[in-house]
């Protein structure tokens, strides 16, 4: 088998309810598609979400297309590092990191879906799962305009049939932080696991005033509490807190969460499909964490999340949305039984798109 072409299409559709954490305010609603084409009419999917920012999506479609699919023409799609090896070489000069990743993450996905079509099974299974469900946590404790809104979301979280959620923490004061926290408690009840999200809002001595005040709340961690470079900070955190330390979702391939490892940032590394890497990628962060004794998750939900979770043993959490919401983009939809996603059957990643959806919000032509 053969790579025939490369195609990266741009997709928008509306935000209409902008989400808020921290410092941030999420109202794009942009996505790369890049489909990967083969000379046994195998097709490799996947999907690059821009939150914000709707400009970087034309980037990242000339980065593919233009800079990383030459390198791709007649190469064996199975042989996936092979590829990343050469993706990498091309990209060196302006960088490994930053978008440049996101194609070679995207494009990694995209090859492992071929691989997994080709012999019929999920990719988990491909790379010797060791669990067929993992458990996931809602991502509903946004900032909304009015508490009643806040409150629902978390109810809804409950009903749906979750038993775990994240809060967004650090856009006021402490005093906010913990009447929000108590509020999602009041109605979920002591059963539910509570996480808590900064987003890279505090300095290191904050970090450590209000992460004392939610270890008092029970809450199972606090998330990106600085700025992701900031490596030693993290670390001193770590040491100062009992409540665990999870960051990663801005590192870029195995050697920036290498680093972080070594430095002792964390207890918990979270892996963005995008920035990350595909699953070449993943097993490889995965195997540096399981043998530092620490624990994974991913940010972000999705059919590809799931294969690589189940395929990790140190693995812990699926973050995810609401299941309920209809998605017609991808073709597979996940499933939860009990606070836990299941494994789907599809062969590959899970991660086809359905052309209905394409040609409905296609903007590049």
């Amino acid at each position: 088998m053969k790579i025939t072409g490369l195609e990266a299409i741009i997709l928008y559709s509306e935000v209409k309810n902008p989400v808020k954490d921290a410092l941030h305010t999420y109202d794009a609603g942009t996505t790369v598609v890049t489909k990967l084409l083969t000379d046994e009419g195998i097709t490799g999917y996947a999907s690059s979400y821009f939150g914000r920012g709707k400009a970087t999506a034309s980037v990242l479609k000339v980065l593919l297309e233009q800079e990383l699919a030459p390198q791709l023409i007649g190469e064996d799609p199975l042989f996936t590092k092979r590829i990343r090896k050469k993706l990498w070489g091309v990209a060196d000069y302006h960088g490994v990191e930053g978008l440049a990743h996101f194609g070679i993450s995207a494009i990694d996905i995209a090859l492992w879906d071929i691989v997994g079509k080709s012999v019929g099974l999920p990719v988990a299974k491909v790379l010797g799962g060791v669990r067929d469900r993992v458990p996931a946590y809602a991502m509903a404790g946004w900032y909304f305009d009015t508490e009643k809104e806040y409150i629902e979301k978390c109810i809804a979280t409950a009903e749906e049939g979750f038993k775990a959620i994240k809060l967004k923490v650090g856009r006021y004061s402490l005093e906010n932080d913990v009447q929000r926290i108590k509020a999602a408690q009041r109605e979920l009840g002591e059963h539910f696991t509570f996480l808590v999200d900064a987003n890279q809002g505090f300095d290191e001595r904050e970090a450590i005033r209000r992460g004392r005040a939610y270890e008092q709340l029970g809450i199972r961690w606090l998330e990106e509490p600085l700025i992701p470079q900031q490596k030693e900070n993290h670390a001193r955190l770590v040491q100062a807190l009992d409540i665990p330390i999870a960051i990663g979702e801005n590192y870029y391939a195995k050697h920036q969460f290498y680093d972080a490892v070594q430095a002792g940032a964390a207890s918990i590394y979270q892996l963005d499909n995008r920035r990350a890497g595909g699953p070449t990628e993943w097993m490889e962060i995965g195997a540096i964490t399981d043998a530092a004794g620490l624990q994974l998750a991913s940010h972000g939900g999705g059919p590809a999340n799931v294969n690589m979770l189940c395929a990790i043993p140190n693995a812990i959490f699926l973050e995810t949305g609401s299941l309920k919401k209809e998605n017609h983009m991808l073709k597979t939809q996940l499933t939860m039984v009990d606070g836990e996603v299941l494994l789907p059957d599809t062969p590959g990643m899970g991660t086809d798109v359905n052309e209905d959806y394409i040609r409905a919000h296609r903007v590049d032509g």
